[in-house]
């Protein structure tokens, strides 16, 4: 009895490791997203918390270098804000590219190992087969022999 051998094995691992590959992309993607996003959220939240704090200072009263320093500092934040956000929209358009780019490969892989799973079928139930047929063919081996004399 000849051992199973899937004729698209090579194909198969190969499709396995670049769908693993694209994972690993993708999970970089997916941190160099969370990073530069995190980043950006504590920016924002940074300046609402200064411009709360600015307010709060307005109606107490406060010098006119405390607001330049203020009016700076904010200043700072939105430009760093600014510089991040296209940041944030590339790494997002990145992660989605990895993320649909993964979808694909594990389809890909999804239908090498359905056909392996019909050709293993197929070939088990050929295997069935032959050795019924085998066994067929000694039964009437045996009861030639019989009726021989043998």
């Amino acid at each position: 009895m000849k051992p199973y051998h899937y004729r698209f094995e090579k194909v198969l691992a190969y499709r396995e490791q670049e769908k693993n590959e694209t994972e690993s992309e993708y999970k970089l993607a997916i941190e160099e997203f969370e990073t530069v996003a995190t980043e950006l959220y504590d920016l924002l939240k940074k300046k609402e918390d200064i411009l709360k704090e600015q307010q709060e200072k307005m109606a107490t009263g406060f010098f006119i270098t405390d607001i330049h320093h203020y009016a700076r500092f904010i200043d700072s934040l939105e430009k760093r804000i600014d510089t991040l956000q296209p940041l944030v929209m590339k790494a997002r358009s990145k992660m989605i590219w990895y993320e649909n780019k993964l979808l694909e490969k594990t389809i890909e892989v999804k239908k090498y190992e359905k056909m392996k799973e019909k050709d293993l079928n197929r070939y088990q139930f050929e295997m069935q087969q032959s050795e019924a047929n085998r066994l067929d063919e000694l039964s009437t081996q045996q009861f030639t022999r019989k009726e021989n004399g043998w």
